[in-house]
């Protein structure tokens, strides 16, 4: 129990940094936002008018799509992964991600899928477009194309397993001109001595 916003902060799409990083290594747990029991009735009743997301007839978030675009590569020992995250109301939020171990190209764009997939969810986003310019991992991921290397099949699973937290999902693959400001957000990730932005990694 806290007298703080934090079920605002946790759930506002302007999150970025370490906030959102917060929200997908929570986004696991079953967690409750309660108010503290000493705040009197009319506090709390302020509290939570303030501070509680309002639900709209119907036709909110959950109806509203959110569109993803990634990019992903690999350059010797390291790649990176680039995420655009295009809200219901147009605002962008980009996302860099340092790979700490050896990937093949596909392997990077499966881990900009997932990121992006994770990133989705702890953003509470029920309605998602996912665009990405590789054709082998959208053809896989809309069952177009096989997945024969064993690595290539754990991705899959795990992108198939995340695509149950969202009410509508769709994967779409775009042209690489038009999906050029991830794939620049990637390559400063993969290129960083030190990066800035958050570095995740996949267990297999």
């Amino acid at each position: 129990m806290t007298d703080q916003p934090i079920r605002k902060s946790m759930n506002k799409p302007e999150a970025v940094g370490r906030m959102v990083q917060w929200a997908i290594e929570l986004s696991q747990f079953d967690i409750e936002y309660l108010p503290r029991t000493a705040i009197k009735a009319q506090a709390l009743a302020d509290f939570i008018a303030k501070f509680t997301l309002q639900e709209d007839d119907g036709r909110g978030d959950k109806a509203k799509q959110w569109t993803i675009q990634i990019d992903g590569s690999s350059a010797q020992k390291k790649g990176g992964v680039g995420v655009i995250i295009i809200t219901p109301d147009g605002e962008k939020l980009r996302y860099g991600v340092q790979l700490k171990f050896p990937a093949t190209n596909n392997e990077a764009e499966y881990e900009g899928i997932l990121t992006g997939l994770r990133l989705g969810k702890a953003l509470r986003a029920k309605n998602l477009l996912v665009q990405s310019d590789s054709k082998l991992v959208i053809g896989q991921i809309k069952e177009e194309y096989e997945a024969k290397e064993e690595r290539m099949q754990k991705y899959l699973k795990m992108a198939k397993h995340l695509a149950w937290e969202f009410d509508k999902l769709e994967f779409i693959q775009i042209p690489r001109g038009q999906n050029l400001e991830a794939d620049k957000i990637t390559k400063m990730a993969s290129s960083e001595e030190e990066p800035t932005c958050t570095k995740l990694s996949m267990e297999m």
